[in-house]
């Protein structure tokens, strides 16, 4: 098959955690051919959507991990799957994108659906199981988001469309850091801020499962470095082993049928003590270290699930 990395810049990857990296390395053991472009150069031009990029041979060599050919300009409809991965900010540049990879369908599969990655961002999905997530609001009304905080104690605050731990924050009974932290998210951003009731379980991790076509393939833990309170990797989070709980598999359960009809192929969920806190369907990471913890190929499920959609 012909397949295309929409992705942020290659170079700077770490190949021994990047997913989309895992991913182009599985598809090219199995013989496809890789091209890669940055969502910059995603363009419609006169009924076609195209992409400005290079050819790609990827290797296992810290530095020099991306082999790349000549640039060139493509037609995405001559290819057979296109990979959305690149990492928010969910905002307008990234929702064009989704617009632009619409029209490929139903010629060439997008994966995961960018329809549905739209509708769908992390913090959003999550409204439709109210009964599995925390206590929750999600507002730019300072006197609603300090009414929940009342109501609740200790609160999560962070940005509604952020991502890897950036701007969250933990405002406990006593802190009176609110209206401040609200003057300064509302004078950059007009999005909403989504505020949940702290859970004292993150101590222990923040659970990421991985979902490849709705079914749940496994977890790792991430447990919050010393005098964190984020447990993300990209802030020092430490993964560790960890296996499926019955609450983990039940709350797959419950999501799985609508990720797999909205065709979300490879999706991480973040799970902390009982409760579903975000459903990450843009560009889910972790399938490197549940394969060295674990030894499941994680990358060859999701390109099995690909070809069985007939890719």
């Amino acid at each position: 098959m012909k397949i295309a990395f929409q992705m942020d810049p290659i170079g700077p990857i770490d190949i021994n955690a990047d997913s989309t990296f895992r991913l182009a390395e599985e598809a090219q053991a199995r013989g496809h051919d890789l091209f890669y472009y940055t969502p910059q150069n995603l363009a419609y031009d006169e009924g076609r959507i195209t992409a400005r990029g290079q050819s790609l041979k990827v290797q296992r060599v810290v530095g020099d991990h991306a082999i790349l050919g000549k640039e060139t300009v493509v037609d995405l409809a001559d290819f057979d799957v296109v990979w959305l991965r690149q990492d928010p900010p969910f905002d307008m540049f990234y929702i064009t994108t989704t617009h632009l990879l619409d029209r490929l369908a139903p010629g060439t599969l997008v994966v995961n659906d960018p329809f549905w990655v739209r509708n769908f961002p992390e913090k959003l999905l999550i409204l439709d199981f109210p009964d599995l997530m925390p206590p929750t609001t999600i507002a730019r009304d300072l006197a609603t988001i300090r009414a929940f905080k009342d109501r609740h104690g200790d609160v999560i605050l962070k940005p509604l469309y952020g991502n890897g731990g950036a701007g969250v924050f933990l405002l406990n009974q006593a802190d009176r850091n609110l209206t401040s932290l609200h003057e300064l998210f509302t004078g950059f951003s007009r999005e909403p801020l989504i505020v949940q009731k702290f859970l004292p379980d993150v101590a222990k991790g923040d659970k990421r499962v991985i979902l490849v076509d709705g079914e749940a393939v496994g977890a790792i833990n991430r447990v919050p470095a010393k005098g964190e309170t984020r447990s993300n990797m990209h802030v020092g989070g430490r993964p560790e082993k960890v296996a499926l709980t019955d609450r983990d598999r039940e709350i797959c359960a419950r999501i799985g049928p609508l990720l797999r009809e909205k065709g979300q192929i490879f999706v991480g969920i973040d799970v902390i003590g009982d409760y579903l806190t975000e459903i990450n369907v843009t560009s889910p990471t972790g399938i490197q270290e549940l394969e060295r913890f674990d030894g499941v190929n994680i990358a060859t499920k999701i390109w099995e699930a690909i070809e069985a959609r007939g890719a």
